[in-house]
């Protein structure tokens, strides 16, 4: 191995090591709010329908943010959009905690959704390098740092919600998470080793329409799919534990962290499986196991509620358990599809497919929001596991 070869490879270890903590950051800030909602939600004086729409906020953010990210990542390299995402996205997540009006909590809202598809766009990218230098599979590991960050931020925030203030509990996970992105970010490749130093800017300019990007659309169709699931298990796990179920303050945040945790194994198992089955049968696996079992344990928990709650807890975190556990390898599958499209730099193509998935992270709940306010959240709920199927569906797009 030539000195020049050695280099790389040993800068791509050490951009790996920082994308596993980068990626843990990113899961705690961005879901930091998860146990709170309740609180949140209460603060604002908002109904479900009302609460659904301000959530349409972060979505229009992820997708201006993400537009944004694939043109200046390809321009700047992906770190320069780290450094300033990095700031935006904990700024958003302690403004949430502050909010007591609908249109400050959606301009937060918004500034949460911008930094965070910014940083997502950015990071994948660095990881399709990593990956690429090294000839290994670390984009699901990656993923699974996310969930770990989740998880414990989705844990400690239902822990101490009955002594600490939502305030303070957002604002002090924004700072330390703030403090720790900035020398992390230092460690990632640069702009001429991430692919991205804007020279062949050709690969840059795709068209919205057209033959040559039609699998690109069918795979962020896919990723939508998916993240109207994960975006519906995160947004609305507690809520739906505790108007449909009747669980109290903290206890309630346990379906989330159920997911979580499963999605924290299915990622850390999901580089060997998506080697040992390929991408586009796993990912159709998990959509028809996932959606059968997700929606089983809550036709079953719900009205058992009433007569025997903590049977009821325990089916309801199991099918959160499925969820996670089926959703967890998807978005990584798509993603990796998605960049490895000929012809179109890996950032602007992950930044397309982004655009149209992530879309569903954020407009998906906020449809169960209108849909639970002329029925009930256990009923809206079908509409997640509805997306599940669909994303099972189009894995064969994935090549």
């Amino acid at each position: 191995m030539s000195s020049g070869a050695f280099d790389q490879v040993h800068r791509a270890k050490l951009a790996r090591n920082s994308l596993w903590v980068c990626f843990l950051l990113l899961g705690m800030v961005s879901m930091g709010w998860v146990p709170r909602i309740p609180e949140i939600k209460d603060a604002n004086g908002l109904s479900n329908a009302q609460f659904g729409l301000v959530l349409l906020a972060s979505s229009l953010g992820s997708i201006v943010g993400a537009q944004l990210a694939g043109r200046l990542v390809h321009t700047f390299g992906s770190r320069a959009v780290l450094f300033a995402s990095s700031v935006m996205l904990p700024a958003g997540l302690c403004a949430i905690g502050f909010s007591t009006e609908p249109i400050i909590l959606a301009c937060a809202l918004f500034l949460m959704g911008f930094g965070y598809s910014s940083m997502d766009v950015a990071l994948n990218t660095q990881a399709v390098a990593v990956e690429k230098i090294l000839n290994a599979r670390s984009m699901s590991s990656f993923h699974a740092m996310w969930s770990v960050g989740a998880f414990s931020t989705t844990v400690l925030g239902g822990s101490i919600a009955r002594v600490v203030s939502p305030q303070v509990n957002l604002s002090a996970v924004a700072a330390i998470c703030v403090l720790a992105f900035i020398p992390c970010v230092y460690k990632l490749l640069p702009e001429n080793l991430d692919g991205h130093s804007g020279e062949d800017d050709t690969t840059a300019k795709i068209p919205l329409f057209g033959k040559s990007v039609m699998p690109l659309w069918f795979i962020g169709f896919g990723l939508l799919a998916a993240l109207i699931a994960e975006g519906s298990a995160s947004d609305w796990g507690a809520l739906l534990l505790r108007d449909d179920m009747g669980i109290g303050k903290g206890v309630n945040a346990s379906a989330y962290a159920s997911f979580a945790l499963a999605m924290i194994t299915a990622r850390f198992l999901g580089d060997r499986a998506l080697d040992h089955f390929g991408p586009a049968r796993l990912v159709r696996i998990c959509g028809y196991f996932g959606a059968l079992g997700w929606g089983a344990s809550i036709a079953i928990a719900v009205p058992l509620s009433e007569s025997n709650p903590l049977i009821a807890l325990i089916v309801i975190n199991l099918g959160f358990v499925i969820a996670g556990l089926a959703i967890g390898p998807m978005f990584p599958a798509f993603i990796l599809a998605a960049s490895a499209i000929p012809g179109i730099a890996p950032s602007v193509s992950s930044a397309r497919a982004f655009v149209i998935g992530l879309s569903g992270f954020f407009i998906g709940p906020s449809i169960i929001g209108f849909l639970a306010e002329g029925t009930s959240i256990s009923m809206a709920m079908a509409f997640p596991i509805l997306a599940l199927l669909v994303a099972g569906f189009l894995s064969r797009v994935i090549k």
